[in-house]
């Protein structure tokens, strides 16, 4: 499509957004990166994936932008997209975690609704002409059916978090009731790749397993995911974000479709690291789910939605990525 305005990418230093501003600069887009910088993890992470964009974006003569300021707040909020005036918004900024939300559910609140809020008005004031929301899959709670379809009935949500990414979905949903902006809600499934947040599993199992740590995990191994790799990932955000206005308000899954059980996750770790990992088995965490699998009728269909990477590769490069340093 047409360049017709910068588009505005929140969450633009996380593991996500970092991939999707690169992407975006290689098509020719320019792009507005917005970040709080949320201590949920090390900044100087965040920064790292900042820098790594830089350097993207001056190598392909490319137009990035950095603001650093919390969307929760509305004055730096409306300010900025009142002189950006973005083509649209792919808003990917949240506070992650399941188990952590159970701790403190009024910060996600405020983190992940309010602040939608406010990017879905101030994108209406400032005549966007679409925005891209990320969901997650845990809004399917502890569903029995299998694979996850976007029509399953989703309002058993089993953390806070989960509550949060579906209030999302509802206010895209009467954004674009009340205002005809094209909105897509993105169903993500257990993203994983360079970049990864070091609080993920296989980040952390990678590295505890290759120094021969002692690692935890939660259940007797039986529990799945369907786990997604970077790249597919951000070809779906892209095609949602080139194909919402042909749909007005849509819900689509992105992931694997292929899940992958807790201990077959484990061997393969062990294989690429060339260690055997050393297990201390706990109890299931309140507000995980036993396991996750995407149903990608709809966005293969409407989106041209399909991974290519498959999961034992997808860790390689992860690991490789660990090993050079960032």
């Amino acid at each position: 499509m047409a360049d017709s305005g910068p588009i505005i990418v929140t969450g633009a230093a996380g593991f996500i957004g970092s991939h999707l501003c690169e992407r975006l600069l290689a098509m020719g887009r320019r792009v507005v990166g917005v970040d709080n910088f949320d201590p949920f993890y090390d900044p100087a992470i965040k920064r790292t994936n900042i820098a790594e964009i830089r350097r993207s974006a001056e190598r392909l003569r490319a137009s990035f932008e950095l603001v650093e300021f919390d969307l929760a707040e509305t004055a730096p909020t409306r300010a900025l997209f009142e002189r950006v005036k973005p083509e649209g918004v792919i808003h990917l900024a949240a506070k992650a975690g399941v188990r952590p939300s159970i701790a403190d559910p009024a910060a996600y609140a405020r983190a992940n609704v309010v602040a939608t809020a406010a990017v879905l008005e101030e994108s209406r004031r400032a005549g966007a002409s679409r925005v891209v929301v990320a969901s997650s899959s845990s809004v399917y709670g502890n569903a029995s059916r299998v694979p996850f379809s976007e029509d399953d009935p989703v309002n058993e949500p089993v953390s806070p978090y989960a509550a949060t990414k579906r209030a999302n979905e509802l206010q895209c949903h009467t954004h674009w009731h009340l205002t005809k902006m094209p909105a897509a809600c993105l169903r993500f499934f257990t993203v994983y790749g360079p970049r990864q947040r070091p609080d993920l599993a296989i980040s952390t199992f990678l590295g505890k397993i290759s120094r021969r740590e002692d690692i935890s995990v939660f259940g007797d191994g039986s529990s799945s995911r369907d786990y997604t790799y970077i790249d597919d990932i951000v070809s779906g955000v892209v095609a949602s974000y080139e194909r919402i206005d042909q749909f007005g308000y849509r819900v689509w899954n992105l992931g694997g479709s292929a899940p992958v059980r807790l201990d077959e996750m484990l061997a393969t770790i062990s294989r690429v690291v060339g260690h055997e990992p050393k297990i201390t088995r706990l109890p299931m965490q309140p507000g995980d789910v036993m396991r996750t699998w995407a149903d990608l009728s709809r966005s293969t269909r409407e989106l041209g939605y399909s991974p290519t990477t498959g999961f034992e590769d997808g860790v390689r490069k992860q690991w490789e990525w660990m090993r050079k340093g960032p």
